[in-house]
């Protein structure tokens, strides 16, 4: 497991050992110490998820309320996604600028989101599935959403992903201006740290 830092404080990219035989392949997904050894960040697994989406499902940008927060791990099993590591915490230097990560099923790649980031992903072929393990329980009262088509926010998609599905929720969501206007963002000055 190889974890390098995002330009987003508090986003990792990870990279996975495949071991390939006649039978097929083996890969260590997900090692806590090797996490912590290398970035400093305890994961504590409390919850595991599964989305199936098509191509073009655009799903995001998602946060939960800090504290507690909701750090992920995503990984995508089937297809490839196009993921974003968005900074919405107010106050931080990198506030309002985002990383895009490609996921694939073929490379058994990661990204690793710490509480106060935003999370979304454009899937790029049908049937996509992403696995993410959070630090939270699923809590509806404390999750949130940005408008993932915020103009200003400015998230770029591959120019042949065709029409983009977005949820009713998603899309009537605030832009990441009206989110900080109404007090609604996860602060920085509180802190990084799973």
């Amino acid at each position: 497991m190889n974890i390098l830092p995002l330009s987003i404080p508090g986003g990792f990219a990870i990279t996975n050992t495949k071991h390939q035989d006649s039978r097929g392949e083996f890969v260590e997904w997900f090692r806590s110490d090797k996490i912590e050894e290398q970035t400093g960040l305890a994961f504590k697994t409390i919850q595991a998820n599964l989305s199936v989406s098509e191509k073009g499902s655009l799903r995001g940008v998602h946060y939960a309320d800090v504290p507690p927060g909701q750090a992920k791990y995503v990984v995508c099993v089937t297809g490839s996604i196009l993921d974003f590591v968005v900074d919405i915490r107010d106050g931080s230097p990198t506030f309002g600028k985002w990383e895009a990560v490609g996921l694939s099923a073929e490379e058994r790649n990661g990204v690793l989101i710490d509480v106060g980031l935003g999370h979304a992903f454009v899937a790029l072929e049908p049937m996509t599935t992403v696995a993410y393990l959070v630090t939270d329980h699923f809590k509806p009262e404390s999750e949130h959403a940005i408008n993932p088509l915020d103009p200003k926010l400015g998230l770029s998609f591959p120019p042949n992903i065709g029409k983009l599905l977005v949820s009713p929720k998603d899309q009537g969501a605030p832009t990441l201006e009206e989110a900080r206007a109404a007090g609604a963002l996860p602060k920085w000055s509180e802190g990084l740290g799973l």
